[in-house]
């Protein structure tokens, strides 16, 4: 296959495949003996696992939002998960006028297409430089007869839906013949709900005897809410769980397979993580930031599992236990690719390129780790994480290095006073710095039931979201 184009100007293919509400935990090589995903176990090995990559809000839209424009919530204006607009009569573009890698990509030469879940509202119309574009109408539905978007059209695909979007992504490489370099989203919607019933027996079969002690079944968390899918017994929940992972990891082999066969593997950057993390009984949450009112930000809710790799280029093998979040994406990205990005200047993200590629000395001890969803604001540390719920709390402080569980609130513990004011004030400081103020968060009436239309400027006054039960 002729690879000129690629050849002079250094630029790789890219595939990066997105899973939606996968746990940090749940993945073979990140050291869970119980669930099976030997694909990703195998592009681990080829490449760099991050150990500590944060999603920018825990909860898909918003970080779905942030991976794409490089910005936190309360500059891109996506809050909670687009509950209106996706499709039908009044669609709305919620990233209109804000730049998405893609569109850099795209101006440069690169074919942008994209194999599933969207949910950016407006799922009718090709944007941010795609010109390959079938997506799910909405964000979530079914696994079989899920409602999608081929060439424009809204339909209904009667096969399960994690091996149509693979297969819709082998087509669009089916077609690649070099001349230009290409850049491909396999945006899945597993494991996300539902779970019972919905998933091919090959795959519940293998955790028929699974003990699930990787998902301890803790104490409802009081803040849970009435919507979490809790039972007596949630074996039949772990198993469709565990299944949706499996029956996606042997999809990314395909994937995988494809690009060797093509003779495209050394030539293409293969990029895996999920949107936000996920609680399967954690903490007593069956969730993710949502799975409580007020919101919450435990680890394992905001971290996600993240894997690199392009063989020659990336090391092979190796974990990276640095500090990164979904807004250093974009930056990194643009900088493997060699492409500039006019606005980096006033976003919040830095490139970890250095350590993608395991420079020496290319460190950043410094880093610190800011998250939001709504009126809840986050900083972390590699030793304590400060919680703050504007306007009135309550607010959390955890010692990481000794409690990194976080099972002990030390919010009003008199000997970490100095810690929690420290803390504070440099999370204001950050947020100060990058928030639109007519997009900022701590004013907007986020439930974690659903974003109804645009926040800010944009819209006509203040969005409105779902009031669901909490």
């Amino acid at each position: 296959m002729e690879q000129s184009t690629q050849a002079r100007n250094g630029q790789p293919n890219i595939v990066f495949i997105l899973t939606d509400d996968q746990g940090p935990w749940a993945l073979g090589c990140a050291g869970n003996s119980e669930i099976k995903t030997p694909h990703l176990d195998r592009l681990a090995a080829s490449g760099m696992r991050f150990s500590n990559f944060f999603c920018t809000s825990p909860v898909c839209s918003p970080a779905r939002a942030s991976l794409l424009t490089g910005r936190i919530p309360s500059q891109h204006g996506v809050h909670d998960w687009i509950r209106g607009g996706n499709v039908g009569e009044r669609t709305i573009q919620y990233l209109e006028g804000q730049t998405g890698y893609t569109e850099i990509l795209a101006e440069n030469g690169y074919l942008c297409g994209l194999s599933g879940k969207w949910h950016l509202g407006d799922s009718i119309v090709p944007q941010k430089g795609f010109t390959h574009w079938y997506v799910h109408q909405t964000g979530g539905s079914a696994y079989y007869d899920a409602p999608m978007i081929r060439n424009g059209e809204c339909i209904n695909e009667s096969g399960y839906l994690t091996d149509v979007i693979t297969e819709d992504a082998l087509r669009f490489l089916d077609v690649q013949d070099g001349s230009r370099p290409f850049y491909l989203s396999v945006h899945y919607t597993a494991p996300h709900s539902p779970w019972i019933d919905s998933h091919p027996k090959e795959y519940l079969d293998m955790y028929e005897d699974c003990a699930f002690e990787s998902c301890p079944q803790e104490p409802k968390h009081p803040w849970s809410i009435k919507t979490a899918p809790w039972s007596d017994d949630q074996t039949e929940n772990l198993k469709g769980y565990f299944a949706a992972v499996t029956a996606m990891d042997h999809n990314v082999g395909r994937l995988i397979d494809k690009l060797e066969q093509m003779g495209l593997r050394e030539q293409t950057l293969i990029c895996f993580m999920s949107d936000n993390g996920f609680n399967c009984g954690h903490h007593g949450i069956w969730g993710k930031g949502n799975g409580t009112f007020p919101q919450n930000m435990f680890d394992t809710s905001v971290k996600v599992p993240a894997i690199f790799s392009q063989p020659g280029r990336i090391p092979q093998g190796e974990v990276c236990n640095e500090l990164v979040s979904g807004y250093d994406f974009m930056p990194t990205l643009l900088e493997y690719v060699g492409l500039d990005h006019p606005e980096a200047e006033r976003l919040p993200g830095s490139s970890f390129l250095p350590s993608l590629l395991g420079e020496e000395g290319a460190g950043r001890e410094d880093v610190v780790i800011f998250d939001e969803y709504g009126p809840v604001r986050m900083i972390r540390t590699r030793d304590w994480k400060y919680v703050h719920r504007y306007p009135y709390g309550p607010h959390e402080l955890y010692n990481l290095k000794e409690d990194p569980d976080e099972r002990m609130n030390l919010i009003d513990a008199l000997e970490a006073q100095e810690q929690r004011t420290a803390m504070k004030a440099r999370l204001e400081r950050w947020f100060l710095r990058y928030v639109d103020p007519g997009r900022d968060g701590t004013k907007e009436g986020v439930t974690g039931f659903g974003q109804l239309e645009l926040a800010g400027p944009a819209g006509e006054g203040r969005a409105t979201y779902h009031e669901g039960e909490s």
